[in-house]
């Protein structure tokens, strides 16, 4: 249970007897589906690496222009979903995920890694529409004492998503052993995945389109005017999780789009590509599990304690990656995937607090603050260019230390907006 005493409550609270059931399980959907997006970025990488012969820090083009996007979206987003609803956002997101899906197909065509990196904006656009629109709904869906174990499960299904992403996208874009030689000078294998993914996404679309979802009255324009005339400024939980998310994102991202070449280094694993993106679902796999354990114990555990310990968990394991070698170093780094678990929707219900019908501009700059996934790992590129790749692992570890000092300090934050 959140330390975070509160007076607001949503207005789904008012009908407690309602089943939410159907509608959060139709979430779960958006949830896996674009977890298993993002994380084909952690395959797709080497990938490009490969076939364009690109440095560390060209290559992390590919996680700037992907989670650049929600820095430029998140607020018109956001703004959408304030004037149109969650279902009409959620529409949207899918929409334009689809689009940004198809437009792979011209870039392999053409071979040029601009127009990847242009593919993979459009689709990144789409999916934080989505994320602006999903996640403040699945936190209303319910009591807001349980907000933070019910994001913990909806990201559960999304962890999931980015579990069997890696092995999935390692068998489709590098083959087997046997078969790599044959694709390694093309991007060829990345095609039909992403036709694929835009196909589900429009089938997806259409099923949204006519089912029904509950309208959260707490969050809409007319509610709460006395917390509307307030400045989202003057919410500092806010304003220090929007950081909060920054770091955890980019150092999420970071730590996962460099493993591939971590297992490959001849001291830690010396594994080729196909065996070493298969390795990655681990480190994903773990995030899933953290999040149903999360799920149950955030009921009972304060969110703020769940932040502080996780964080300063990943620490002791990125100081163990940096300076160790061989298996100790291999599974200390997968293992931050566990305590990287209950992060993101841990600090985003705890940052919407209170916020009433500001909560979807609330989220929109939280979803902005995924952009730390664009600028990270370009950071740690540049480190491991200049240094060495493990080396460059203290950039998220300074990540870290910030979200621990939130975690133990978001408790009086918030009691300032009252």
């Amino acid at each position: 249970m959140s330390e975070i005493n509160t007076n607001q409550s949503f207005a789904v609270n008012e009908q407690p007897n309602k089943n939410y059931l159907f509608p959060l399980t139709a979430m779960t959907t958006l949830f896996f589906l674009w977890g298993f997006i993002t994380v084909l970025n952690d395959v797709l990488i080497p990938r490009l690496k490969g076939v364009f012969d690109l440095s560390f820090f060209e290559a992390m083009l590919v996680q700037f222009c992907f989670f650049g996007a929600y820095f430029i979206v998140s607020i018109p987003a956001g703004l959408l979903v304030k004037q149109f609803g969650y279902k009409k956002g959620i529409l949207t997101g899918l929409i334009v995920a689809s689009m940004g899906c198809m437009l792979f197909y011209p870039a392999v065509v053409v071979h040029e890694y601009w127009l990847f990196l242009g593919a993979l904006f459009v689709l990144a656009a789409g999916v934080t529409v989505l994320q602006v629109s999903a996640n403040p709904y699945v936190a209303a869906l319910g009591s807001e004492k349980t907000a933070s174990s019910r994001l913990n499960l909806a990201q559960a299904l999304n962890a999931l998503g980015t579990t069997v992403g890696p092995y999935v996208g390692g068998l489709l874009f590098f083959g087997t052993a046997g078969s790599l030689a044959a694709s390694a000078a093309t991007a060829e294998s990345v095609k039909v995945p992403y036709l694929m993914l835009a196909g589900a996404l429009l089938l997806i679309a259409i099923v949204f389109a006519f089912i029904k979802l509950p309208e959260i009255e707490a969050h809409k324009e007319e509610n709460n005017t006395a917390i509307e005339s307030r400045s989202l400024m003057q919410a500092p939980h806010l304003t220090m999780g929007v950081l909060a998310i920054f770091c955890y994102v980019g150092g999420e991202v970071a730590i996962g789009s460099f493993l591939v070449n971590y297992f490959g280094e001849a001291h830690i694993a010396g594994l080729e590509e196909h065996t070493a993106a298969a390795l990655i679902s681990y480190y994903w796999g773990g995030a899933m599990v953290g999040r149903f354990i999360g799920s149950v114990l955030l009921q009972k555990i304060a969110p703020s304690k769940a932040i502080a310990f996780n964080a300063f968990s990943i620490i002791v394991l990125l100081l163990i990656t940096i300076f160790t070698q061989g298996d100790v170093a291999l599974y200390s780094v997968l293992a931050i995937g566990l305590f990287n678990s209950i992060m993101f929707p841990t600090i985003f219900s705890v940052a919407i607090e209170r916020l009433g019908s500001l909560t979807s501009k609330g989220s929109g700059w939280l979803c902005l603050a995924i952009v730390g996934g664009a600028l990270v790992p370009l950071l740690q590129g540049f480190i491991a260019d200049t240094v060495n790749i493990q080396q460059s692992f203290f950039v998220p570890m300074l990540c870290y230390v910030f979200i621990a000092w939130y975690g133990l300090n978001v408790v009086r934050l918030a009691n300032k907006w009252k």
